[in-house]
């Protein structure tokens, strides 16, 4: 038996920033906000009827929370381009 998985990885922050992400096991990109993660599934064929981001059934955050999209407390000053 295979474990289920959840279709949309957003994996841990990058310490550069942003996070990569994988659609059904295949490299989708780095994305840097909620916007860059959007357009990602988009150019997956999923549209925005077919994802929300907080369904936890559809999208796993791993190394952080969901939103998250710069590792906090490193060297470098790094911005959150997720708030406004």
């Amino acid at each position: 038996m295979t474990r289920w998985q959840t279709p949309i990885v957003v994996h841990p922050p990058a310490p550069e920033g942003g996070r990569h992400v994988t659609v059904r096991g295949q490299a989708a990109g780095l994305a840097h906000d909620d916007a860059d993660l959007t357009e990602l599934l988009r150019r997956a064929g999923l549209g925005e009827a077919d994802v929300t981001l907080d369904d936890p059934h559809l999208v796993e955050w791993r190394g952080a929370g969901p939103h998250v999209w710069h590792i906090h407390g490193s060297d470098e000053e790094t911005t959150r381009r997720d708030i406004p």
